[in-house]
């Protein structure tokens, strides 16, 4: 009640200081869109909401607080509008065709988590992986190399693989912290800098769209055929700027590190040593995102553990959403055009991952009937409480993307945009490309939204400052790749940072952890390796070092940041896990 009362209170202080802010207002802003529209104003809801659920932990009511203040703004501070306008945001957001998309292969896939439950697969499934897996280390080794067998797509590899290895690290007393941070920091950073996944095309289509943009602006014909050739050629841009995303390769390479040295710090220390000492693989008091407390979760009374009745349906997911991205990928390509990066490109993503989940169920279904060990019935209560457990997180996920309209709504992308706008040395550039694409992402809660927002401005910004003239091999091109990459970079790691993200609700939801638990663990170690990022990676690539330098630089000074303040969780305990 203590924490309801705190919100209150807030909540209060800050009616109050919106209505001074609007009796200040001029007749000019009156006439905006919104209050503050494009300007500081605009950071508030998002603010709001995050700094209210780091300090209270109340997400829910964090999250609706952030969109109602926003709704205050467009309803020119009328408290009734305002909360009339709430819920005609978040459907707004939520009716967005990707985003149900998301929500029901999300349902489906913890309905297909619940078959796989209760007709003990998921048991047998673990007693198999405890062969390979045999004591901490190792079952995080598996934990943080699975992403290689899913790194075509953030969402499926971040549920799939959460839902999958929970039951191991949770035997291995593997803390549920740790579990989200492997899942979510191995998900966007692969999908981001691998060749052949679902982003792609969104990239290449960003970088063609701004660089076309300008060309059809430009007055100076030379300068236009050049933006068209670079257009033309938007996909050799995006393979050039790989070795410049700092971010995400030192994430992945940190991820690693941890695991391999068993050392942690922060935070995420206190989480592991309570796991280990027996205190639980969750905090006290805490408040998954999924409940898998779930009678209709539970194995079934002699249910065999039969690891094929976990690991088939599981495959399958795999196997049809690599289909479908193939199919909806090639449908819209000439014959002669369907490479692998063409055809991944162009595909749909979100319906491969709703066939994919459907098919899961199905196998899922079959399984355990065919063998007898569910009736069709009891089959059907497994799939519906499997879905019941995700229902915290799908609130969670469709505020957020309240949140996100919201912030849409007032302008917080544009305006952080226009800080890029003012005059800065040229060699700066990616740097504060990162920062700003960092501080949107956290704002906002999305990196696709984040990329859509600065590529068309970004983009422009850096030719005009002189950067890519005559594109590959030009003049300050590395300045052109270093922002190009910047704008990705910063998008993942401000996602990884904050609470109203959906990849990082996802990734709690999936690893059944507390959201702000998960954020709370996560944030050092994402902090650390932007930061290590941004010194030795972006401001000497732009300045004419080799990237390949800067990385191997920064995975020398997490090396050595980790071996010194890291610790080991297992310290003067025994190191194996014995066998229950």
């Amino acid at each position: 009640m203590k924490k309801f009362g705190f919100v209150a209170v807030i909540s209060l202080i800050l009616f109050a200081v919106f209505g001074w802010l609007d009796s200040q207002a001029s007749a000019e802003n009156a006439s905006q869109t919104a209050i503050g529209f494009g300007t500081w104003i605009s950071l508030l809801p998002p603010l709001v909401a995050i700094a209210l659920a780091l300090i209270t932990r109340e997400v829910i009511i964090s999250l609706f607080a952030g969109i109602w203040i926003g709704a205050l703004f467009l309803a020119a501070m009328n408290p009734f509008a305002g909360t009339a306008q709430t819920f005609d945001l978040i459907i707004t957001a939520t009716s967005d065709a990707d985003h149900i998309a998301i929500i029901i292969f999300s349902l489906m896939l913890g309905g297909m988590v619940g078959v796989m439950s209760r007709g003990g697969g998921t048991r047998g499934i673990v007693e198999v992986a405890q062969k390979y897996a045999k004591n901490r280390k190792q079952a995080q080794i598996v934990s943080g190399g699975s992403s290689l067998f899913l790194f075509f797509d953030d969402y499926a590899n971040t549920l799939i693989r959460g839902n999958a290895l929970r039951p191991m690290t949770d035997r291995m007393l593997i803390s549920r912290e740790k579990l989200a941070y492997i899942v979510d920091s191995t998900a966007a950073p692969l999908a981001v800098s691998a060749v052949i996944t679902t982003w792609i095309g969104f990239e290449i289509t960003q970088i063609r769209n701004a660089m076309t943009s300008l060309a059809e602006q430009t007055a100076d014909p030379v300068l236009a055929a050049q933006l068209m050739a670079g257009a033309d050629n938007a996909f050799m841009i995006f393979l050039h700027s790989l070795p410049y995303l700092f971010y995400p390769l030192l994430a992945l390479a940190f991820v690693a590190m941890v695991i391999v040295m068993n050392r942690d710090f922060g935070p995420m220390l206190k989480a592991e040593q309570r796991a280990f000492s027996g205190g639980g693989v969750l905090r006290p008091g805490s408040m998954p995102a999924s409940d898998t407390s779930l009678e209709a979760l539970q194995p079934a009374k002699d249910a065999p553990e039969k690891w094929y009745n976990a690991a088939l349906p599981v495959i399958t997911v795999i196997l049809v959403a690599l289909a479908g991205l193939y199919i909806t990928g090639a449908s819209g390509l000439e014959a002669g055009d369907r490479s692998i990066t063409n055809v991944i490109g162009d595909a749909d993503p979100f319906a491969a991952l709703l066939w994919a989940s459907f098919a899961g169920c199905v196998v899922a279904i079959i399984l355990v009937v065919a063998q007898g060990i569910l009736k069709m019935t009891e089959a059907l209560e497994a799939l519906v409480g499997g879905m019941q457990s995700m229902l915290m997180a799908i609130i969670i996920l469709v505020l957020a993307w309240g949140l996100g309209e919201v912030t849409q709504a007032v302008g917080t992308g544009p305006f952080l945009a226009s800080l890029l706008q003012d005059t800065l040395p040229l060699s700066l550039l990616p740097g504060l490309v990162f920062f700003i694409a960092a501080v949107t992402a956290f704002s906002t809660g999305t990196s696709w939204g984040t990329m859509a927002i600065l590529f068309p401005v970004v983009i422009p910004l850096t030719i005009a400052m002189g950067a890519g003239v005559g594109f590959a091999g030009g003049e300050h091109y590395g300045i052109l790749l270093g922002a190009v990459s910047g704008v990705m970079g910063g998008a993942v790691f401000g996602d990884h940072c904050s609470p109203i993200s959906d990849t990082t609700v996802l990734s709690s939801m999936s690893s059944a952890c507390d959201l702000i638990d998960h954020v709370r663990t996560q944030l050092p170690y994402a902090l650390l390796v932007a930061f290590v990022a941004l010194i030795v990676g972006e401001i000497p690539a732009a300045m004419g070092v080799s990237p390949g330098w800067g990385l191997l630089a920064g995975i020398i000074i997490l090396y050595v940041v980790l071996r010194t303040f890291g610790k080991n969780p297992e310290y003067g305990a025994v190191k194996e896990i014995s066998q229950p």
